[in-house]
């Protein structure tokens, strides 16, 4: 029974670390300091996507499902909980760099946003003023 509790705990934890890579870049427009953290995990995310890497979360899941009597699966994580719940057929190479290359897309979007409004914001404070002082804080 911890087996399969600590095999579910690693699921969510490995579930919120795609939800984080794909869509993390949305959580920085609003705190930027959050870019720090999500871009490493983003491209750790493409990099497994691109060079079709199975994600060191994915056999500990499986080991653990096996040491709670599961069967526990083939493959990688996207293919058995992801494109299991989109798609019906098994996951492709194609498919995988077609969703490593629609998460660096989607983030070069999302940051190309916050560098423009950072940029925009740096211009329109002059340096030495007290207001840049405080933005400078923030």
């Amino acid at each position: 029974m911890r087996y399969r509790l600590v095999a579910d705990a690693v699921l969510v934890v490995h579930l919120a670390f795609v939800f984080f890579v794909v869509l993390g870049g949305l959580l920085a427009l609003r705190w930027p300091k959050l870019a720090w953290v999500h871009v490493p995990a983003a491209v750790w995310g493409v990099w497994v996507e691109f060079s079709g890497w199975i994600c060191p979360l994915t056999p500990l899941e499986v080991a653990l499902r096996r040491a709670a009597g599961d069967a526990g699966y083939a493959g990688d994580f996207v293919d058995h909980y992801v494109l299991a719940a989109l798609y019906p057929s098994d996951l492709t190479r194609a498919t995988q760099l077609a969703l490593g290359l629609a998460v660096v897309v989607l983030n070069v979007a999302i940051y190309g946003v916050i560098l423009r409004r950072t940029h925009a914001r740096h211009r329109s404070v002059p340096t030495g003023a007290p207001a840049a002082r405080a933005a400078s804080r923030e």
